[in-house]
Formats: C-alpha cells, structure tokens, sequence
C-alpha cells in the first residue's frame, strides 16, 4: 500500500504515462502515481473475467471505495485504494470524475457498439479528459484551466482508442461508430482540432502542471498519422519507433510544450 507500488503498476501497465510522469519533479510524481495505478485498475477490471458478474463486482470494490473517501472511512487496504484515498484528501480532488471514469468502463463489460460518435466522445471525456484534468488539479491547476486540459484529454483519449482498436476488435466489442477510412479520418481530425484548440491555450496552464499533459505527448503525431493513413488503425500500425516515441517527450518536456 506504497506510492512505489503504484508507480510499479504504472510502469508495467502505462509506459507512456510512466515516461512522462518521470519528468515531473519527485515530489510532484507521488501525487500522480495513484491517480494512474487507480485507472489501470479499473480499466482492466472488465477484462479479469469473461463472466460479466464478476467484471461487475471489480468495479464496485472501486465505487465502495471511493464511497469510503466520501465518508471519511478508512479505504479498503489495498495496494492502490489507500494511496488514491490520501491523494484525494491531500489535493482535495473531487470524487465525481473518478466515478465517472469507473461508470465508464462498463462499456468494456458490454459488446453493444456506442449509439453515435457523440456517445464514443462522451466515453472518451469520461475516462481520458477526466484522467488529465484530475491530474491537472493535483499539480496545481486552476479552474480555468479546466477547458484546455479537457480538450488535450480529449485527443490524447482519441489517439488512444485508434490504437486499442484492433485489440477491441479481437475482443469482441465494437469501438468504432463508422470504420471506414472516412469515417476514421473524421474521427482523428476531431481529435486534432481539440488539440489545436489546448495548445492555442497553453498559457493558461502553470508549468509546474506541464507533466499532467504529457501524458498525451504523442496524441498529435498518432493523429495526424490516422488522418494521413487511416487503414493503418485497423491493421494495427498505429506506431511509432521507441527512438521516436522517447524524443518526442523529451523534446516536449525540455520545451515546455505539448
């Protein structure tokens, strides 16, 4: 029940958001680690078992939990919840975007394909945006800022799900609205006007927050390569070379840009 055991997870579940993480000053990676150890765990939550029931019952250990914190109750002992609970009242992080991002990955339980790229967007918002944004506010962003840490969420979620599509696919689940190329090519642009829209921003956001967006640092490099190619997303080779992946960040992070 250690932030080392969250970083850990992280850095065996979430390389890039581990990478980018590892920018921050120390003191400041505490405050991220059990953010993204809590989200690996609810993501994989529906895929511990192929009985739904029991997929279920994971992601109601983490609404019990998040109930403990709301109460003042001690959090199950666990790995990840008593870091996340000391987080949440040492930063005073809202309870509400974690519940949603726990709402949301019900979608993974379930085989129905999303209504209409509307309801695809609203996942992504629910797990991605609320992600950064919260840890946005743990390294001291201010309300305003929330719009553009949102829209970099936003793309940042995006690019992850063109990359996850094949694997959903081989799942079973249907992540897709439309799959043809035009339909991929509209979904990555949207991804890179909220994109555009965070940068155009930027200055709104402290510095000391950079690291909190980072984790996104290759959103616009993958989206600009679904949009070019968009054939690529359904054979997978949504890429980049580790050499690419890594100088990106750096550059990204010595910079101060995103």
């Amino acid at each position: 029940m250690t932030l080392a055991a969250c970083a850990a997870l992280v850095e065996a579940g979430d390389p890039d958001r581990h990478l980018a993480t590892m920018a921050a000053p120390e003191g400041d990676r505490a405050l991220l680690w059990p953010l993204y150890a809590f989200n690996l765990e609810i993501a994989r939550a529906p895929w511990a078992s192929d009985e739904p029931m029991i997929a279920e019952m994971r992601l109601q250990f983490w609404r019990d939990a998040l109930d403990a914190v709301a109460t003042g109750a001690a959090p199950p002992a666990h790995e990840v919840a008593v870091p996340l609970s000391e987080l949440v009242h040492a930063a005073a992080l809202p309870l509400e975007p974690l519940r949603e991002m726990i709402e949301a990955r019900r979608w993974d339980i379930g085989r129905a394909p999303f209504a209409d790229e509307a309801a695809l967007l609203a996942h992504l918002q629910a797990t991605s945006s609320n992600l950064m944004w919260l840890a946005a506010q743990a390294l001291g962003a201010p309300a305003q800022a929330e719009p553009v840490v949102r829209d970099a969420g936003l793309a940042a979620g995006v690019a992850g799900w063109l990359v996850a599509v094949p694997t959903l696919e081989a799942r079973g689940r249907v992540p897709l609205v439309d799959g043809r190329p035009e339909g991929v090519r509209a979904l990555a642009r949207q991804g890179l006007a909220h994109l555009s829209r965070a940068r155009a921003r930027r200055a709104q956001l402290p510095r000391r927050a950079l690291p909190a967006l980072l984790a996104g640092w290759r959103s616009g490099a993958l989206l600009s390569m679904a949009a070019r190619r968009p054939e690529r997303v359904g054979q997978g080779a949504l890429v980049q070379s580790e050499f690419r992946r890594r100088g990106s960040l750096l550059l990204r992070g010595l910079s101060g840009l995103w």
